[in-house]
């Protein structure tokens, strides 16, 4: 009566489940990411290049086609289909999905066939009166049903929990896949504006070199000192120092790009993006904070750690209540194999078991101290999550803003200076300046262009990171 009290006081506790339920996190109340006074959008308003910023809105298609190059698609193509980093967060992922499955059997009874012989004999006491049994030879062969019951939800919580690591998985990987296109394009996008300064220094150079042969025959006929000399030389010399550094960058852009294409650096691709032929976006959709924190995968993979932590709480609360185990087996058994299916073979066992913690030490309770502290970190790490993507956005909608003004500074700089070396070469063809006149105007204009280049490529590059700081596109998840 005692077990049977028991067993019904276990089965009133069936319909609850140890630990909280998982409830969705919140973001953080926010309906824009900057004050209205420095949105993305006013603050670039003075500038006549200013991309339109369009808070609300979602982007449409793959995040990368914004740029309209052919050179970029294949290279994002290439990328996808050779990275090995994309590969391993893939075959993760499969995993993490095939543990889940795994464990959602716990759910069900569990099914085994078993057969055995063995040798054995029966001592006096447990007999008792019936004679001596000597020692014999048994077979047994029949199938034995397990089942756990789960009255405190302890297995539930555990494929639960699993369950929430492969959703984890899952947005691991589309962060991988939203990492490895962006680098793919970013890498690009570094080594074109490299060999577009390089080329721009090169230019610069060799204006120095003319401008130093000239002041050099200049001197040899006298009507120079040799101050203008020393001077020719420190600027080529100066200018000089520009491009190993240049050329490093490119170099280290072409080597993180073949590493991205699964390539050896030996194997990097020459180039093939040009920055004249890159359509810059002049809409950007900016998904409201709301809707960020329920489509960028780091933030999702956040959500999925806290599901599973509480599930994880939920396991080691469930541990503190009673295990009851229920197995039935039926099975043939004989003393010899040819009459192990015989009618009067046939037997037969029903099994109820009952575990309750009683002294461990205080492990139990140990661990679900350390599952809650578990849960707390974790919801604390998605706020974590939260607020810095949404101040990775703020920062990327500033740069932008910059970037437009910086970009028609350095357009205006740039017409200035063409409009003076025009005005040079005309003075030249009149009589009215001489050579160096024209080399010095040459010069302006080269620096000048070099300076348009390194912002229209920073303008392209942050563009890039604003894509990704929304979590690229819906169409850009793996399937």
């Amino acid at each position: 009566m005692r077990i049977q009290g028991t067993l019904l006081a276990c089965l009133a506790l069936a319909a609850c489940t140890a630990g909280p339920d998982f409830l969705r996190p919140q973001p953080p109340a926010a309906d824009r990411y900057l004050p209205a006074a420095t949105d993305g959008s006013a603050a670039a308003a003075a500038a006549a290049s200013a991309q339109q910023v369009e808070l609300g809105h979602e982007i449409e298609g793959h995040w990368w086609q914004a740029f309209h190059s052919e050179a970029i698609d294949a290279l994002v193509a290439e990328a996808l289909a050779r990275n090995p980093g994309l590969e391993a967060a893939s075959a993760t992922a499969q995993q993490a999905q095939e543990l889940a499955a795994a464990a959602g059997g716990e759910r069900l009874p569990q099914l085994d066939l078993g057969a055995g012989a063995g040798r054995q004999q029966y001592g006096h006491q447990f007999l008792g009166k019936v004679p001596e049994q000597p020692p014999f030879t048994y077979y047994a062969i029949g199938p034995r049903v397990g089942y756990t019951l789960d009255f405190a939800g302890g297995v539930a919580r555990r494929v639960e929990r699993q369950a929430a690591l492969a959703e984890e998985a899952r947005h691991r990987l589309d962060a991988a896949y939203l990492a490895v296109t962006g680098q793919a394009v970013l890498q690009a996008i570094t080594l074109a504006s490299a060999e577009a300064q390089i080329a721009t220094a090169q230019a610069i150079v060799a204006q120095d070199q003319d401008n130093l042969r000239l002041v050099q025959r200049a001197f040899d006929e006298g009507s120079v000192p040799r101050a203008d000399v020393l001077s020719a030389r420190s600027q080529l010399a100066g200018d000089l120092t520009a491009l190993p550094l240049l050329r490093q960058q490119g170099d280290q852009a072409r080597h993180a790009l073949a590493v991205v294409l699964g390539r050896a650096p030996a194997d990097a691709p020459p180039g093939g993006v040009d920055l004249e032929h890159l359509v810059l976006p002049h809409s950007l959709p900016v998904s409201l904070p709301s809707e960020l924190a329920h489509r960028r995968p780091d933030i999702l993979a956040a959500e999925a750690r806290l599901h599973a932590a509480t599930s994880a709480f939920g396991v080691a609360t469930a541990n503190l209540y009673p295990q009851v185990q229920l197995s039935a087996a039926v099975a043939q058994q004989a003393l010899r194999p040819e009459q192990l299916f015989d009618a009067g073979s046939s037997a037969w066992s029903l099994i109820a078991g009952l575990t309750q913690p009683v002294f461990d030490g205080g492990t139990r309770r140990a661990e679900r101290r350390a599952a809650e502290a578990g849960l707390k970190a974790s919801a604390a790490d998605y706020q974590r999550t939260v607020l810095a993507a949404f101040g990775q956005v703020a920062d990327v909608l500033t740069a932008l803003a910059h970037d437009a003004e910086e970009l028609d500074a350095q357009a205006q700089a740039q017409q200035a200076a063409a409009s003076n070396l025009e005005l040079a070469r005309i003075s030249y063809r009149e009589g009215n300046a001489g050579v160096l006149q024209v080399l010095d105007a040459q010069r302006q204009y080269q620096q000048a262009r070099l300076g348009y280049v390194r912002a229209l490529a920073q303008r392209y590059i942050d563009t890039v990171q604003l894509f990704l700081a929304l979590g690229g596109a819906s169409a850009d998840r793996p399937s």
